[in-house]
């Protein structure tokens, strides 16, 4: 439901957008940066078979929500106009809301008292400065085996086809 809401914004993106090497450049570097943290978030997650609380869950609880606002941020900067990145603000913060509330229900019930501890020692979406560590030992940290089970790969195929759009406007306009 939230890719596919997310989608519904692109094409008048891609018709609106006005990019200048400025905000493509800025744009580029937020969006890389999302796509560096989701990637290393999902090679680490072992999604609803353990509570997992290294890696960049270590400092915030919700890494991929973070680093796909961060990639939407980074491509609206890009589109150069302050309404791109203010849409997807918005669109976060109704979406996201919601998520993040039914998310932390499911996995309490899935992992109980770790959980409810883990909640309350790790922030939602602004990272904790020391990393978190867990009574339990958790298993190993990041894998590209799971990184590409967890289909990674099409976010960043989707940023990357996105700024070469970008790239070709402001060419051809520049």
């Amino acid at each position: 439901m939230r890719t596919k809401s997310a989608w519904l914004l692109v094409v008048p993106f891609l018709v609106l957008s006005s990019p200048t090497s400025t905000t493509l450049g800025g744009g580029a570097a937020l969006a890389v940066l999302g796509l560096l943290l989701r990637g290393w978030a999902a090679g680490t997650i072992r999604k609803d078979e353990e509570l997992t609380t290294r890696g960049p869950y270590a400092r915030l609880r919700h890494p991929l929500y973070v680093g796909s606002f961060l990639i939407g941020t980074g491509l609206g900067i890009a589109g150069g106009h302050w309404i791109w990145p203010a849409l997807v603000a918005g669109f976060f913060a109704v979406i996201y809301r919601r998520t993040i509330a039914e998310e932390r229900g499911r996995l309490t019930e899935l992992f109980g008292a770790s959980y409810v501890e883990y909640a309350a020692s790790v922030p939602a979406l602004l990272p904790r400065l020391t990393p978190y560590r867990p009574a339990a030992a958790a298993r190993p940290g990041f894998a590209w085996a799971r990184y590409l089970r967890n289909r990674e790969w099409e976010a960043l195929l989707g940023a990357v086809a996105v700024l070469a759009v970008l790239t070709v406007k402001m060419l051809r306009d520049g």
